[in-house]
């Protein structure tokens, strides 16, 4: 088939996880034959409509406006034109028989009217793999009050972006479920987050040691990398590192960027922390090396989300052999899957001194390190190997070729 995938962020110029595992899904779908074909914003780029290639990944690269570390104000405002602008930009290179099949992600909600165009034009169905309930996730956190303006707002985009998808993959059971509950007449099914064994990244001849440029030659590495924000609930893990600082050897090294970076950094201050250190993000073939000198992967999700969310950075872990360490909202199900497994240790949010104990069980236990980091990637391959990923998404476009209106 001739697919074309759709996100708000991808490779290289991306550090993010949504922006790999899109890239993981191409280079798969490529290797099966299929014609793949990504459209992403690029905010660097003075024409409409740059065409590059990329590890034998044909990209459009459509002018926008910044949506990343930018003013929330600024974020809305340009993530409300994308649908516009990758239309204008791509409009007169989309012919009836461009396309077969539309995958697309969500974040961002603002894809509805360009999807709606190009299934027109191209009559194709669509996959949307949702990985985000926005703007629930928003009110939950209290950042977003329900019933408010902005909220309808998001709200209208959000509904026209689910109401393109023929089908719509959801990261976990619980998610699904939360799903069909306030979305009944949606088709919708399990897609889990995926990832791919083999590193498609260029050597980084360059990569000096995370440990020698740190000092941490000696030391236990409790690592989060990631989006730093209101949704993990940063404060979370600062406590589990102030709860360890007494452990000589233990230290925290968190990597990323988002709304918290400020609050981690002066919590820091504020406690005094010496066995913690931030780094802004990197890019995705530095961040690979960071994780193979890595002991411990960390994660966090806020205890305010009624939604259940798998954060992507689990697959890195899984992929070295890491073993897992993190709180999650009540009811969330990855908690039963990485503790039933013996891949971590998961506990709810809030739960400080449960966490603090498994963290100390694996500080001092490397053969438990070893044994659930085993476990871990052995999860992984079990549950999340890309090849599932596109074998259900293309049975699926498969289904609803010649259906599409």
């Amino acid at each position: 088939m001739k697919l074309v995938l759709i996100i708000d962020d991808y490779l290289p110029k991306s550090t993010r996880v949504g922006a790999k595992m899109f890239h993981e899904l191409a280079l798969e779908l490529n290797s099966q034959c299929h014609c793949v074909t990504v459209i992403t914003p690029c905010c660097e780029q003075d024409q409409d409509l740059v065409i590059e290639n990329f590890s034998n990944v044909t990209v459009w690269y459509f002018k926008s406006g910044p949506i990343k570390n930018v003013s929330k104000f600024q974020r809305v405002v340009n993530e409300t034109l994308l649908s516009f602008k990758a239309w204008k930009a791509i409009n007169s290179h989309i012919y009836h028989d461009s396309f077969d099949g539309i995958i697309y992600y969500s974040p961002s909600i603002f894809w509805g009217n360009l999807i709606k165009r190009i299934k027109k034009r191209c009559r194709c169905p669509s996959y949307l793999v949702l990985r985000d309930f926005f703007p629930q996730w928003v009110i939950d956190a209290g950042i977003l009050k329900d019933g408010c303006l902005i909220e309808k707002y998001f709200r209208f985009f959000e509904r026209i972006t689910y109401e393109q998808a023929n089908y719509i993959g959801l990261m976990s059971e619980k998610n699904l479920e939360l799903f069909k509950s306030k979305n009944q007449h949606y088709p919708c099914e399990v897609l889990h987050n995926w990832t791919n064994i083999s590193s498609f990244f260029s050597q980084h001849v360059d990569y000096t040691s995370i440990r020698e440029r740190l000092g941490l030659q000696d030391k236990i590495i409790f690592f989060y990398g990631g989006n730093v924000g209101h949704a993990q609930d940063m404060a979370n893990l600062m406590r589990l590192a102030r709860n360890m600082q007494h452990h000589q050897n233990a230290h925290f090294l968190f990597i990323g960027q988002g709304d918290e970076v400020v609050l981690i950094n002066s919590l820091a201050t504020e406690w005094g922390l010496k066995n913690f250190s931030y780094l802004p993000s990197v890019m995705q073939d530095e961040f690979k090396f960071i994780l193979t000198e890595i002991d411990i992967g960390l994660f966090s999700l806020s205890a305010q989300h009624t939604t259940h969310n798998f954060p992507g950075k689990l697959l890195g872990y899984m992929v070295e052999s890491l073993p897992i360490l993190g709180s999650v909202n009540s009811g969330n199900d990855l908690q039963d899957l990485v503790n039933t497994n013996g891949a971590g240790f998961v506990h709810l949010n809030g739960e400080d001194q449960q966490l603090f104990l498994s963290a100390e069980k694996l500080y001092f236990d490397k053969c438990l390190r070893q044994k659930m980091g085993a476990n871990a990637k052995q999860l992984m391959i079990e549950k999340f190997s890309v090849k599932s990923a596109v074998q259900l998404i293309t049975d699926r476009l498969k289904e609803f070729r010649g259906k599409t209106d």
